[in-house]
């Protein structure tokens, strides 16, 4: 049974006003496309194609993106009148998706977006992301992984980087070492989650559980959180000068989560 994937797309994105105060975040474009169309691509490659998006704000509008989705990424011909009918050209390359879009209230948190797509999970193990993130991630060994350890949840870990140079001043004032950008010893939650069923025992049944606070703490206090360290390239868009960055890389070809061809 292929493994499904879930999306939490529900998020008000307010650090991201300039984008997100007509749309939700998942649907703001990077390179022309929704950064949602880039996260299941990125699964979509690793042989997982079958997905839950959990919806909140302005979800009417991902759901619009997804019942057009044939006639804005193919020619079509089109016979008017009584005995309409569409007729395709072409093929896109995102055949054989399954996307399933769950409406989980306006003011739930990500825990309890998660708890309220339970139903659609039919096997013991399902995929976890955040709608706003993207990395280069191998979902495959990912997904080997957490099979090895036999906890409940798996979570990838990146170092992060810091924004501004780190400055080292020595005697006298004197800049001693500067470094560009530096990775912070550290690590960090990137998303991409791998998780057993069980994980949903963890989840409140309130709208204001947090999965990343009460859940995940309680999952590390029981031994049942997993971190997989990925040294690769991670980059969640939060703010409008994120989300100029990706565009800049998806715009000079450059873009290391482009892992599909």
């Amino acid at each position: 049974m292929a493994l499904k994937t879930v999306i939490l797309c529900g998020g008000l994105g307010t650090r991201l006003r300039e984008e997100t105060e007509f749309r939700p975040k998942p649907m703001v474009d990077v390179g022309g496309r929704p950064i949602l169309w880039h996260i299941m691509k990125t699964y979509a490659h690793y042989g997982f194609r079958d997905f839950v998006l959990c919806l909140g704000y302005r979800g009417s509008m991902v759901k619009d993106y997804f019942l057009n989705y044939e006639a804005m990424n193919n020619d079509f011909s089109i016979c008017l009148g009584e005995k309409s009918q569409i007729r395709y050209h072409g093929l896109h390359t995102e055949q054989g998706y399954s996307v399933t879009l769950a409406d989980t209230g306006q003011e739930a948190q990500t825990g309890a977006r998660i708890r309220k797509i339970e139903k659609y999970i039919d096997g013991d193990t399902f995929l976890l992301t955040y709608g706003d993130g993207l990395c280069d991630v191998n979902i495959r060994a990912l997904v080997e992984f957490h099979k090895s350890h036999g906890k409940i949840a798996t979570m990838t870990t990146v170092a992060p980087v810091w924004r501004f140079g780190i400055v080292e001043i020595g005697g006298g004032e004197q800049v001693t070492r500067f470094t560009e950008k530096p990775k912070s010893e550290g690590w960090i939650n990137a998303g991409f989650f791998v998780l057993d069923r069980r994980v949903f025992d963890y989840l409140d049944s309130d709208e204001a559980c947090i999965f990343e606070r009460g859940p995940m703490e309680r999952l590390a206090a029981d031994g049942q959180l997993m971190a997989f360290r990925h040294g690769g390239f991670f980059y969640a868009m939060d703010t409008y000068r994120e989300y100029q960055h990706l565009n800049e890389l998806w715009s000079r070809g450059t873009a290391p989560w482009k892992v599909w061809k």
